[in-house]
């Protein structure tokens, strides 16, 4: 029979709330022996093998991927798979991360005295204290919850959303401990929109074959001439190596509404001689964020005080940065 609206955003609304409760509750659980494991991993001169099966084994993979994007190298082991010859993959100097609700599931029980016998120490993420994976492991991530947001309370939810927190707060307290900067993080995501956000460079965004400009005392078709050939919406007026202002395509329009006569006018004359500039190692999202505050679609570029070109609100956006 189907649900009415009403029912549907209850038993979402429930299920989110079940999930942050579960959250919420296990941050009560972050002991000495968090911050213990936290110091480990820290000094190990290895790798952290991550593992787990079924549900679990989806977020031991994006423990994996958060802990190598923030400088903790690791990798993902499947624990059904260790037990039929990938255990070769964990190396003397390493240390593996078993993920699992109920602690006792048969691949569980096979791999941790593999792993023991070793010599690796083992850090147990797991929801049941009293269970054989608890009782072996070196160090104790404790992931219990009351029950799953799952109505049958049987399908992996609310203990899932518990592990993938408890893995993130394992990262960040180990980016904390490594001073990972945003720096790092910018030659760990290199590509995409965020990687630009913390890599690109308004000077990488510079045609440096096109650098609008005229002289304080070229005629306004000259100027108008300088910014249509440019497609930049703007010309900066420079003068012996001297950047003395900027005229937009905005300031021309501005000033045919108002003047009479055009045919002696300069560009001294209608130029704003306070312009924005930004220097071309600032980061591009620097950039992007003065044009907001001003609500300005071009931006002045310097190299060393040098005028250096224009850059246009459009010569971001395209890269994906806003």
């Amino acid at each position: 029979m189907l649900k009415t609206f009403d029912e549907i955003k209850r038993l979402a609304v429930n299920t989110l709330e079940l999930e942050a409760d579960a959250v919420q509750n296990i941050a009560n659980f972050i002991d000495d022996g968090f911050a213990s494991a936290v110091q480990f991993i820290y000094q190990l001169e290895g790798r952290v093998v991550v593992t787990g099966v079924g549900k679990s084994a989806n977020i031991a993979k994006k423990i994996v991927a958060t802990l190598n994007s923030t400088g903790t190298p690791a990798v993902f082991m499947h624990g059904a798979d260790a037990i039929h010859g990938d255990l070769g993959n964990v190396q003397k100097e390493d240390a593996v991360i078993c993920i699992s609700k109920s602690g006792n599931t048969p691949e569980i029980k096979a791999l941790v005295p593999l792993v023991k016998g070793l010599g690796n120490k083992l850090i147990g993420l797991v929801g049941n204290l009293d269970s054989y994976l608890a009782q072996q492991s070196d160090y104790l991530l404790n992931a219990t919850v009351e029950r799953e947001a799952c109505p049958n309370n049987l399908a992996p939810t609310t203990s899932t959303t518990a592990q993938l927190a408890l893995g993130d707060a394992l990262a960040v307290c180990l980016m904390d401990y490594r001073g990972f900067s945003s720096e790092d993080f910018a030659r760990y995501h290199p590509g995409g929109a965020l990687g630009k956000k913390l890599y690109l460079k308004m000077g990488d965004l510079l045609d440096h074959s096109s650098m609008p400009q005229v002289r304080k005392g070229d005629p306004l078709s000259r100027v108008i001439l300088e910014i249509s050939s440019k497609r930049k919406g703007a010309t900066a007026v420079v003068e012996e190596g001297q950047l003395l202002g900027v005229i937009t395509d905005g300031d021309l329009r501005r000033m045919l509404e108002k003047e009479g006569s055009l045919e002696d006018l300069k560009a001294q004359d209608i130029m704003n001689s306070t312009p924005k500039v930004i220097e071309s190692d600032q980061l591009a999202v620097k950039g992007f964020g003065v044009m907001e505050q001003f609500n300005i679609s071009q931006l002045l570029v310097t190299e060393h005080g040098k005028y250096a070109g224009v850059v246009h609100l459009h010569d971001i956006l395209k890269e994906g940065i806003y």
